[in-house]
């Protein structure tokens, strides 16, 4: 190699990693988005004059819109590459956090988080695109979920970062300053971030052939009905665990932003070397990875629900966010290693299609058990799902590695 190529080829891996690093922080922002709306529930509630129920509504239809753009964005994504369709999911999102700020009733909360999901519904499987364009065959899995860890490291940031700005400044206020924060990011990502070219390239692009094949296979569905299973719980938590150890253990917010980012370092350690346990350990058999996850996640969450103590219920809350985000690195991982590059985005949007349906079936859920029911319901509803992914698990019939060299599978 020439000084000239090693030049290039330094240039290269270090852009691949800038890519890295700005997705991962641009999913840090919009799980500090999110956990703004669960910490800030009481007083919006108090404020405006809203039911349980109608804070699950609330909190679900963010859910709702982005779910309903998961294929969608996966397809834009592979036909236009990833960098038009981060910015445009950023943008947007960021846009209507600002507006959540200025919300003045129950319908205009509504329409407001609707339109935040759907802006940001394509950003997901447009960031994984990202990944796939700049990393290789091989790295693509444990970049991949390394990635996705950036869910849990924002959630384990965000209570540290939105109590204090809640206490200081008002849940409105908090919402315009982390909407401008996004504004500034996609600024940044413009400028500095190159459009891949081999995107534009007829071969690369997603035709619909290749929708149509990638719809028929039945092992992207059965991937996103077992992380629906673990989603309601994924959900379920991230919602409403602010709100019970408020009103139910008698914690203050100060104490909740303290404690409630435990759980989420155990999230991203999973998440982020999820990818590489699945290569390493489970090449092939990639379901008994997904079957003991899911079970040990209702295990814990059984421990969660007969908790007597605060540090009983986050220890095993820390174990249950352990277990299931093993399940979201393989849902997410497993994808990218067995599709050719032109169909992650769209088989990305399938995956996410299962889990962001239970976005919005969970927050609504719990707030009907709870308001009519109690917690315990909730908690049972949750490890009822747990138990449903493992059986879906059991049917699952992955290719290893060298099968898909081979071009076997």
């Amino acid at each position: 190699m020439n000084m000239v190529d090693a030049v290039i080829d330094k240039t290269a891996k270090d852009n691949k990693y800038w890519v890295l690093g700005l997705l991962y922080t641009a999913w840090c922002i919009a799980f500090i988005d999110r956990v703004v709306l669960s910490f800030s529930s009481p007083a919006i509630a108090k404020e405006l004059s809203l039911s349980p129920t109608e804070i699950g509504l609330v909190l679900s239809i963010f859910y709702f819109g982005f779910w309903l753009m998961q294929l969608p964005g996966g397809w834009l994504a592979d036909r236009f590459g990833s960098k038009v369709i981060v910015m445009i999911g950023i943008g947007c999102w960021s846009l209507f956090t600002l507006f959540t700020g200025t919300a003045w009733s129950l319908t205009s909360l509504l329409a407001i988080r609707l339109l935040f999901g759907i802006g940001e519904g394509i950003f997901p499987s447009a960031s994984i695109k990202g990944v796939t364009e700049n990393f290789s065959l091989e790295d693509k899995p444990k970049m991949s979920s390394f990635l996705m860890s950036s869910n849990y490291i924002g959630s384990m940031l965000a209570p540290l970062l939105i109590a204090p700005l809640l206490i200081h400044f008002g849940w409105r206020h908090v919402f315009m300053m982390i909407g401008g924060l996004g504004i500034l990011f996609v600024l940044v990502y413009g400028c500095t971030v190159r459009r891949k070219e081999s995107t534009t390239q007829a071969h690369q692009r997603m035709n619909g052939a290749d929708l149509k094949e990638l719809l028929r296979k039945p092992l992207m569905w059965k991937l996103a009905a077992v992380w629906f299973g673990l989603s309601l719980i994924n959900k379920g938590l991230d919602s409403w665990m602010p709100i019970y150890l408020m009103t139910e253990r008698g914690m203050n917010l100060k104490a909740v932003g303290i404690l409630l980012p435990i759980p989420y370092l155990t999230a991203g350690i999973a998440t982020m070397i999820g990818g590489w346990v699945m290569i390493k350990f489970f090449d092939g058999k990639e379901k008994y990875m997904l079957m003991v996850s899911a079970a040990l996640t209702a295990f814990f969450l059984y421990f969660m629900y007969s908790a007597q103590s605060i540090s009983a219920v986050i220890a095993a809350q820390a174990c249950v966010y352990f277990f299931k985000s093993f399940v979201f690195a393989v849902a997410i991982a497993l994808p990218t290693k067995i599709l050719a590059e032109k169909m992650v985005g769209t088989g990305i949007g399938i995956i996410n299609f299962g889990g962001q349906a239970a976005g919005f079936v969970a927050p609504l859920a719990i707030g009907i058990l709870v308001q009519h029911f109690s917690y315990s319901a909730a908690f049972l509803f949750l490890m009822a799902a747990a138990a449903c992914s493992v059986i879906i698990s059991v049917t699952l019939r992955t290719p290893t590695s060298k099968q898909i060299k081979a071009g076997q599978f």
